[in-house]
């Protein structure tokens, strides 16, 4: 998957903006805290070079420094990311809690990052058992509802040429890895006005996904949760709720 560690040794890149963004990531991977050796270590950097670029951070508010000398994401990257999407995500979290509250399962807000999905804004189910991924956490498309949903609607030529830079790695005996059987699916997506991930990013989970028309990027909302409770039975009821609650999207960002 693409990272800011990649990143840094494509042609014209800075590596010093790459290595930091490398920490930023490694953070959020840990959990949004951790310490010193163990960013280093995780991003390949040296200590003292590590400690260099989490100080700049931490000037700029991007991390701070907990009292144990470990560090943790700062506040400063909650206006960066509500900048990022901000009309969408907000206008979403109420359509998201109706979604919730109509299925009890987790609904979805995302995306497309680049050749990534990113989770813009999420209503986590009520269940105990439930389905849960991190608010600003980016994943491959090919093996996710919502990023099936969001790939549906673009031209096929564009889609093999996204899915050609990023692999189509297995993630479950279920991940769809040829990219002309993955293109059927897209097509079946396109034809029936829903994408399904069936366990194909994780084994038991269901995700029902259709896209969001005209917000000028691509965006897509879900519901998810166990296969066992999002049965074949509710998805009619499931996807007719979802396009009802896309097009009110697409009405409110606007």
């Amino acid at each position: 998957m693409p990272s800011a560690l990649t990143a840094s040794k494509a042609p014209g890149s800075v590596q010093s903006v790459a290595r930091a963004f490398a920490l930023l990531e490694a953070l959020a991977a840990a959990g949004g805290e951790a310490a010193l050796a163990s960013l280093a270590s995780a991003t390949g950097l040296a200590v003292p070079t590590a400690h260099r670029l989490l100080g700049t951070l931490h000037q700029l508010g991007y991390v701070r420094q907990l009292e144990d000398r470990r560090y943790a994401l700062g506040a400063g990257l909650i206006g960066l990311g509500r900048q990022a999407v901000p009309q969408v995500a907000d206008a979403a979290m109420p359509l998201l809690a109706g979604l919730e509250e109509a299925f009890h399962e987790t609904a979805n807000l995302a995306v497309l990052d680049g050749d990534l999905v990113l989770y813009a804004g999420q209503v986590p189910s009520r269940q105990r058992m439930r389905m849960f991924t991190e608010v600003g956490r980016r994943v491959l498309p090919h093996s996710t509802g919502v990023g099936k949903a969001m790939l549906s609607t673009m031209p096929e030529p564009q889609v093999r040429a996204l899915i050609l830079r990023t692999g189509l790695p297995r993630f479950t005996p279920q991940t769809l890895v040829d990219a002309d059987a993955f293109i059927a699916d897209l097509r079946r997506s396109r034809a029936r006005g829903f994408a399904a991930d069936d366990s194909e990013q994780e084994v038991g989970v269901r995700c029902i996904a259709v896209a969001v028309p005209g917000l000028g990027q691509p965006a897509a909302i879900s519901v998810s949760g166990p296969a066992a409770r999002i049965t074949d039975a509710v998805v009619p009821e499931v996807v007719k709720a979802l396009h009802a609650a896309a097009v009110e999207l697409a009405q409110a960002a606007r």
